[in-house]
């Protein structure tokens, strides 16, 4: 049996996506959270906690699109056709957040409120453009042969909106409890307290979001509830439960680490969720990875690059975190 080169590319694109959630999650999160902070010295160090490594996580998101442009390219077409106008927008939003990020630290005091409103909404047209693409997939796609036949106006309905709602609530979690493990004193004690209700409501919109996606496709409900399915995938929803009430007791015993985790373990899971409800499909609810693949000599000339550059990826990124790892206070920095 030879190497199923779709099957790697699809594990490579999974991956990007993954890391790109995680890492620029909690950096998108700080955003989300900035209007429950006023104080300006807790904004800035709630920024300084990124700063060395925000733009560094985006690398992430290009690498996944570049995969799907090239491991897939009628996904890659289908998609854009799709979603122009949320992709659009998500970029507009990370432009924006991005430029924010720089411009907040050089503003005046008369200005920098303007920045931080940028940052504020950047972040949240980022990450509720990115939940509204996600539910559109999760919803089905319409293609015709090779072309894309549905509306293009299809990411306004319900579900993906609701999708919208539900990744702002992951994120806004994920830069709490990475602001739990990064700060101390007052911001860590308020980060506490904001991280209680974040979790609470993300449980719910996972449980609406699990009843909700079975309920609307009876393939996503044959896939979960079929035997012996059902006893294969019951630890999915039972973990998210777990990790879930876990992130609520390590706030209360003040824990600094365990929230950020648990709370990557919660993204974990919900991401695998996804991924059960789709497979083998790259573009739901009938193509699948190999029927969008590109040829083999495609991929396995690309694939030569990616085994080059995902390793090096790999080492900048820890080495920066490692570099920049600890607590950050307003007059010490690291320590």
């Amino acid at each position: 049996m030879g190497i199923d080169l779709s099957i790697i590319w699809f594990t490579i694109i999974i991956f990007a996506i993954l890391m790109y959630i995680v890492m620029d999650g909690f950096d998108l999160g700080i955003g989300l959270i900035f209007p429950f902070i006023k104080d300006p010295i807790e904004r800035d160090m709630m920024v300084n906690t990124v700063a060395p490594v925000w733009d560094g996580n985006e690398t992430w998101l290009i690498l996944g699109g570049a995969a799907l442009y090239g491991a897939f390219p009628l996904a890659y077409a289908v998609i854009a056709d799709a979603l122009s106008i949320p992709i659009t927008l998500m970029l507009f939003g990370l432009i924006f957040r991005g430029v924010a990020f720089e411009f907040r630290f050089k503003a005046t005091e008369h200005h920098r409120p303007f920045w931080d409103k940028a940052f504020i909404g950047g972040s949240f047209l980022a990450t509720f453009m990115q939940g509204i693409s996600v539910g559109t997939l999760l919803n089905g796609i319409q293609v015709t042969g090779r072309v894309f036949t549905g509306d293009v106006m299809g990411w306004l309905s319900p579900f993906p909106l609701f999708c919208g709602v539900g990744l702002v609530l992951a994120y806004a979690l994920l830069g709490s409890s990475w602001l739990i493990m990064k700060t101390q004193h007052a911001l860590h004690d308020k980060m506490s307290q904001l991280t209680k209700p974040l979790t609470i409501a993300l449980l719910i919109v996972i449980a609406i979001i699990s009843m909700w996606t079975p309920l609307a496709h009876n393939a996503i409900s044959e896939r979960w509830f079929t035997r012996p399915n059902l006893y294969w995938f019951l630890p999915v929803p039972v973990l998210v439960v777990i990790c879930g009430f876990g992130i609520l007791r390590a706030v209360k015993r003040r824990a600094d680490y365990a929230p950020f985790l648990l709370t990557l373990g919660l993204i974990f899971l919900g991401f695998t969720g996804l991924g059960i409800s789709l497979w083998p499909n790259i573009i739901p609810p009938s193509i699948s990875i190999w029927q969008a693949a590109s040829p083999p000599q495609s991929q396995g000339f690309m694939l030569i690059g990616g085994l080059l550059i995902i390793p090096v990826i790999l080492m900048y990124t820890f080495w920066s975190y490692y570099v920049f790892r600890g607590k950050i206070s307003a007059d010490e920095g690291y320590h």
